[in-house]
């Protein structure tokens, strides 16, 4: 969990006068929330304890040294000074389970896995245990299976301390508000739970060509020498909502909500905003909704779920309106910095759900039901580290957000994000049955979402066009003397970049085109079933071409006399005419020809591929047969035993 005094609503008392490296010194501070000082104080008494007989007494320090670590988000330290109380003897159970939680907000997952399985022999009730352990295992998959989400860390923005929860604060989104603890914040003291200076507020603001330039502290009265930091915006951007620790003599510190109003670039005093009675409990992190109508916000006030939990009120009728967001969103563990993206998207950070360590990022939409569905937005967003204080630019999949990845001091950086616009493309070729490029052919795509689009090809026949994920396809290619060509095609709705090929092939109304596979049985007209495929093509392109007529012709080899031939070849295309009029293409659209042996093929440019032993532009007559060798005299044969059609019209009407 997060316990820095702003964002982690910590509790402590005034800095007593006590000093020295003595056991009740550091107590005293580790009771008033000085995780820093107590921290080094610890320290010092660890480093004296050397005898063989203050093992155990060494062994109770490092576990409480282990407690600073841990609240200061200083992770390998917490996990060192756990494994040195365990080593010593000290400490029960709940000690392994620190342990599997400052293991797994460090990213050593597998040692992490181990502890909590340890804790879980002999806790097996433990839901948060489970839910850690869950959280553990599911980061290794995490990290194998990153998101699209593009992370930087932002140069401008960070100092050499800690800068955390960005804001945007501007109408077009020109302001960017943070959290700071550089070295020229206002105050002079340092704080006794981080070490650093107490945070201010800055602000980042972009010029009029649209870069951001350096940051600064806010003008007017907000900031002041104690803490202020984690703001909100109303919509119109003239009221800030902020967390502030308010510290009196002799008491706890008070992490309270308060508010700002803007005169021209100049914040007002802060002015208390009163959430409730209860003067025990910490709110802050205060968010308003888009609509203006809610102000979410963090707190541990009884009537939650455990932990901090994340709660709204209504700010325009605030009387009886507070309320927890319940089980969905809230768990035994911290629920902290809510943002609303809109009226129904939360986004907020957790250690209680599961994660990859410490707090994690998630987003939360709300169901019909009135419930949530909670999602963990993922590596790279999330690490083993904290991530929290998200913030999206207006109508845009990027903006800011913090993170202590990759700090082992635990101090926070502020990183920019972007999830990129998926690119999905369809491209191909247009081609003719000889496959020679078609070119400038017009292809045209509808989808099943309504979408409508036209791409003109290249003249090499080639063409490319984006698409949507998860859409399904209507593509019709067509050019001027050629049939159109129709294809079905569906994206798939993998959250990843791809790109799918189409290719369209087709007929050509000026010359003959051979349709290939189709077989008959020997000597006979009877088709074969495995011809079936390639006339089902043929019948579905007449029918996507409704104004065209065409002669189906057969060609028989040269063995066999003139009559035999063309009798045999008639009853063929005969035998093609009635399939295709079988499924649905209309009988005065085709005429059967049977042309026997008496028009040998003439090589195209795509035979000559395939049959590199005949030169392109070369008739397979029988003379020329003759002079071949058997094996070409057999291809040659095989060439010309052949089905084609030849469009006779395209201006067809049907009365």
């Amino acid at each position: 969990m997060k316990f820095k005094l702003i964002i982690g609503l910590v509790l402590a008392a005034v800095v007593s006068g006590c000093s020295g490296a003595k056991l009740s010194v550091a107590d005293e501070q580790m009771a008033r929330g000085e995780y820093y000082d107590a921290s080094r104080t610890y320290r010092k008494i660890y480093n004296k304890l050397t005898k063989k007989e203050e093992r155990k007494q060494r062994g109770e320090v490092a576990l409480k040294m282990a407690g600073c670590y841990t609240r200061l988000s200083q992770f390998p330290r917490a996990s060192a000074a756990y494994q040195n109380a365990l080593r010593y003897g000290v400490g029960d159970s709940t000690t392994v389970l620190a342990l599997a939680r400052s293991l797994h907000a460090e990213g050593r997952y597998a040692q992490a896995i181990t502890a909590y399985e340890q804790y879980l022999a002999t806790n097996p009730s433990d839901e948060s245990a489970r839910l850690g352990l869950a959280g553990a295992r599911g980061a290794v998959d995490a990290k194998l299976d990153p998101t699209r989400y593009v992370v930087k860390r932002h140069q401008l923005l960070n100092s050499r301390r800690s800068d955390y929860a960005p804001m945007f604060g501007g109408e077009n989104d020109d302001q960017l508000y943070y959290t700071t603890t550089n070295e020229k914040v206002k105050g002079e003291a340092r704080s006794e739970i981080t070490g650093t200076k107490k945070p201010d507020i800055w602000v980042m603001k972009k010029n009029e060509q649209g870069r951001w330039e350096k940051p600064e502290a806010v003008e007017g009265e907000l900031n002041t020498d104690v803490e202020e930091g984690v703001c909100s915006f109303s919509p119109d951007g003239n009221t800030m909502y902020l967390t502030r620790a308010r510290r009196e003599l002799n008491s706890s510190t008070v992490v309270e909500i308060y508010t700002s109003s803007r005169s021209s670039a100049s914040w007002s005093a802060p002015q208390k905003f009163e959430v409730t009675a209860d003067t025990l409990s910490s709110v802050g992190h205060p968010a308003v909704s888009p609509d203006g109508q809610w102000l979410y916000f963090t707190s541990d006030m009884p009537g939650g779920q455990g932990g901090y939990d994340i709660w709204r009120i209504n700010l325009t009728e605030r009387a009886g309106s507070l309320e927890n967001l319940g089980e969905f969103i809230n768990t035994p563990g911290n629920e902290q910095y809510p943002y609303m993206r809109s009226d129904s998207t939360l986004y907020f950070a957790s250690d209680g759900h599961p994660g990859m360590g410490g707090l994690d990022l998630f987003r939360a939409d709300l169901t019909p039901n009135g419930g949530w569905k909670v999602v963990n937005m993922g590596w790279p967003m999330n690490s083993p580290a904290d991530d929290f204080g998200i913030t999206y630019a207006k109508g845009s999949e990027s903006g800011f957000f913090s993170s202590n990845r990759g700090d082992a001091r635990g101090y926070d950086h502020i990183y920019t994000f972007e999830l990129p616009d998926l690119q999905i493309w369809i491209s191909g070729w247009v081609l003719d049955r000889d496959e020679e490029p078609v070119a400038n052919a017009v292809i045209r795509i509808v989808g099943n979402d309504g979408s409508n689009q036209k791409a003109v090809g290249k003249a090499d026949g080639s063409f490319r066009f984006p698409l949507q994920r998860g859409v399904s396809y209507t593509m019709l290619a067509g050019a001027k003397g050629y049939l159109n060509a129709r294809q079905e095609f569906t994206s798939d709705y993998a959250e990843e970049d791809a790109e799918y090929g189409v290719d369209f092939i087709l007929a050509s109304i000026n010359k003959p085109v051979v349709v290939e596979n189709i077989f008959y049985d020997f000597d006979s007209a009877n088709l074969r079933p495995e011809s079936a495929q390639a006339l089902d093509e043929m019948a579905t392109m007449l029918l996507e071409n409704p104004n065209v007529t065409i002669e189906m012709a057969s060609h028989t080899d040269r063995w066999g006399s003139d009559e035999y031939n063309d009798g045999l070849s008639q009853r063929r295309a005969k035998s093609v005419i009635d399939y295709l009029i079988e499924k649905g293409v209309t009988a005065d659209r085709l005429q059967p020809q049977g042309y026997g042996k008496r028009r040998p093929k003439v090589i195209t440019k795509k035979l000559a591929r395939e049959f590199p032993q005949f030169e392109e532009g070369t008739e397979l007559t029988p003379e020329f047969i003759e002079t071949l060798g058997p094996e070409d005299q057999d291809a040659a044969d095989q060439i010309n035993r052949r089905t084609e059609f030849q469009v006779l019209s395209i201006d067809y009407q049907m009365f």
